[in-house]
């Protein structure tokens, strides 16, 4: 079996062992603080409903109020910044879902919409990686250079440790600003910008969603974008080395299957139980097939090759 075929059945099996893995940790670390949390919102909705004697259905009707009003408190959702801020999550795949279209006409525009900016967004993406990588590449160069390293082209490791470094200096110093303007913990902050910069979007903390900020905070509205954009292209970077690497070891095997495949063309050839050897050049090669065993001595039209394939005399010389 080629390495590419098992390198990628070794991919799917560790992609499912890693999912189920990470099945069981998520169950033994959420699970029981989930069924805490159910028992006590429901012991607070039989307080409320009890105290203020109100019925089950007039209870989730109060309910869909509140989840519903919840997203208007960033300020109107579909005013040009936050259509704006939408469209970035629809293009980027973050997929919040803070807000989402109600109509007809907008779910349509949607899915036309993706279709065409989801593919524009990763080509955009990626060709920014791979700008930045070779922004990196030249910097590493002059920085080996300067120190007189024998080797002063950029690895790969090289690529690795710096696109490493500014992720991560991207999602502290992005941390540190959404922890200021939402309220946040700092380590809540961190993981907002990870989950949003991975477009994994979960969607349980969103920025821009309270104190009417997507109109009365043009600045701050701008900055996250442009740290959701920024920090894209830099996560982006890091992807286009890992998929750069993979594609390259593929090619590496397929270059290897070819030499072996030509090597194998360069040994003994069997015709008829006669094996024949020697220059092997591509010509002769292509005129192996063509030979007639029936002819003790065969010569190719195509090539001045002559194939001596009749049998050595076993015995004396016989009389006339």
């Amino acid at each position: 079996m080629k390495k590419q075929n098992v390198r990628t059945i070794s991919l799917i099996v560790c992609t499912f062992t890693y999912l189920l893995i990470g099945a069981a940790v998520f169950d033994a670390l959420e699970s029981e603080t989930e069924k805490k949390r159910w028992k006590a919102l429901s012991a607070i909705e039989n307080v409320l409903i009890t105290r203020y004697n109100i019925s089950s259905e007039d209870f989730k009707v109060i309910e869909t109020v509140i989840m519903k009003s919840e997203p208007h408190k960033a300020g109107q959702q579909w005013k040009f910044s936050g259509a704006f801020y939408y469209a970035t999550t629809v293009l980027t795949t973050i997929g919040y879902g803070h807000s989402t279209p109600t109509t007809v006409s907008g779910k349509i525009f949607t899915m036309c919409y993706a279709a065409i900016g989801i593919p524009l967004g990763l080509v955009m993406f990626q060709s920014i990686g791979e700008r930045v990588n070779r922004l990196s590449s030249v910097i590493v160069h002059a920085i080996k250079t300067s120190f007189n390293c024998k080797k002063a082209i950029a690895s790969e490791v090289d690529l690795i440790l710096v696109v490493t470094t500014l992720s991560s200096l991207t999602i502290a110093g992005g941390a540190a600003a959404f922890s200021k303007f939402e309220g946040w913990s700092y380590f809540d902050s961190v993981y907002y910008c990870f989950i949003t910069l991975t477009t994994i979007g979960f969607g349980d903390m969103v920025a821009l969603q309270k104190d009417n900020a997507l109109n009365k905070k043009p600045e701050y509205v701008a900055f996250a974008l442009i740290f959701i954009l920024f920090g894209l292209a830099v996560v982006a970077a890091s992807l286009n080395l890992l998929v750069l690497r993979f594609v390259t070891m593929n090619t590496e095997d397929e270059k290897r299957d070819e030499a072996q495949a030509i090597q194998a063309l360069q040994i003994a050839v069997k015709l008829d139980g006669d094996i024949i050897t020697g220059n092997t050049d591509s010509v002769d090669e292509r005129c192996y097939d063509r030979i007639s065993v029936i002819n003790p001595l065969t010569v190719c039209h195509n090539c001045p090759t002559k194939f001596d394939m009749a049998p050595e005399p076993t015995g004396g010389g016989g009389g006339g």
